[in-house]
């Protein structure tokens, strides 16, 4: 399944306010920008069992990801993020911290989104994990770049 469809555009969020309807202010702030990826993880809650998902979206403080159970708030996680590198699979090794977890609205077709927030990255995860997001946000420029001019000749 194509989660892609499912996600916002890439976007840094900085610190804004925006007016609610009782004229307080909401302040989201993001510290990293993200960055839409499909990539297959492997996790496991500590010394339990090895499972599978989905990461949507990545950025170097987490990842959103798609996974077939609810995991409570909290829980540590160790991760395993495969990603091609020529003609080689290359892997990112880290610890998560589920921040979020959104149970009710994928229920149906069995896939539940959770918010991870990386604690500790195995030797040279973190720089694989830099460069991966800079390729990843230096390929959406160049598309989205070959979109426009697309649309420019089509005018």
């Amino acid at each position: 399944m194509n989660l892609l469809k499912f996600l916002a555009p890439n976007r840094k969020k900085k610190e804004t306010e925006w007016p609610s309807r009782d004229s307080q202010f909401l302040a989201e702030r993001r510290e990293h920008l993200r960055h839409i990826v499909e990539l297959p993880i492997d996790y496991s809650i500590i010394d339990g069992p090895e499972r599978w998902g989905i990461a949507a979206d990545a950025s170097e403080g987490g990842l959103l990801v798609y996974l077939h159970e609810v995991i409570e708030k909290g829980s540590l996680l160790k991760l395993e993020m495969f990603f091609p590198r020529g003609s080689e699979i290359n892997t990112i090794k880290a610890m998560a911290k589920v921040v979020w977890s959104d149970s009710v609205a994928r229920r149906l077709l069995g896939e539940y989104r959770h918010g991870l927030a990386f604690q500790a990255f195995q030797k040279e995860s973190l720089d694989k994990l830099k460069k991966l997001l800079n390729e990843t946000a230096e390929l959406n420029r160049t598309t989205n770049n070959l979109k426009a001019l697309s649309q420019a000749i089509t005018l």
